[in-house]
């Protein structure tokens, strides 16, 4: 049932039953059963001619996850602090399977816009507030995870082995952050650190994104430190 609504995305939000049919290969008594518990549940709505969208419900639990979530309930106030002094934007990724997830957002600047909002999902190879989680994926997940995205990895410049890869990881581990510069948006800079949880697991990341590149050492690593500084705030709060 729970395969329904993963075909739900922002390319495919709109599904005929006949087009589910075809796509999960259900019989059509079991699809209909399930879009039926779906749809009296509220996860799902239908229109005349436009056949099934997600439903209220979706809405209900976001807004209750905006409102009670521990990592967002934690982060919020020391990314408010953060963003003071800048003009910048500050972003709460998380992990979520092979994806990474803004969660929450702060700004103070009108100079851009980070297309990054809450719910979308970033490239996992590309940018800070990504990669600072990924240089934390265990063995096992960035060897799966190099064998499906081999060409993917040196693309990013990550890599063209899986050794050189987890090199360029691991330097990034002792580094403790991660800069790029116009890796998901041009002419800007990104500075990321991540956040565990209380069994000290990867489950985030914290970053600035800064509307320029090119950016003194002196002041890239003063960014860095407060935003690492900030991000094992958040982790601590999590313990």
């Amino acid at each position: 049932m729970l395969s329904v609504l993963d075909l739900f995305d922002l390319e495919h939000p709109e599904w005929s039953f006949d087009a589910m049919y075809a796509k999960l290969g259900y019989s059509r008594s079991t699809l209909y059963r399930y879009l039926k518990t779906l749809t009296d549940a509220g996860f799902l709505t239908t229109f005349p001619g436009r056949g099934y969208t997600l439903g209220p419900r979706v809405i209900e639990l976001d807004y209750q996850i905006v409102t009670t979530d521990p990592l967002i309930h934690v982060a919020r106030p020391v990314m408010n602090e953060l963003v003071t002094g800048y003009s910048c934007i500050s972003l709460l990724c998380r992990r979520y399977k092979h994806k990474v997830l803004c969660v929450h957002q702060e700004t103070s600047t009108s100079q851009f816009r980070s297309t990054y909002e809450r719910g979308k999902a970033r490239p996992l190879l590309q940018g800070a507030a990504s990669l600072a989680i990924l240089a934390h994926f265990s063995t096992y997940q960035l060897t799966r995870l190099y064998e499906e995205q081999a060409e993917e990895f040196k693309e990013a410049e990550l890599g063209d082995t899986l050794a050189s890869v987890r090199e360029t990881l691991k330097r990034f581990r002792q580094k403790g952050w991660v800069q790029t510069e116009g890796q998901v948006t041009e002419g800007v800079t990104g500075i990321a650190a991540p956040i565990f949880d209380g069994k000290n697991e990867i489950i985030g990341s914290l970053s600035l994104t800064l509307p320029e590149i090119g950016m003194a050492t002196e002041k890239v690593e003063s960014v860095a430190e407060r935003v690492q500084f900030c991000a094992r705030i958040i982790s601590k709060s999590l313990e």
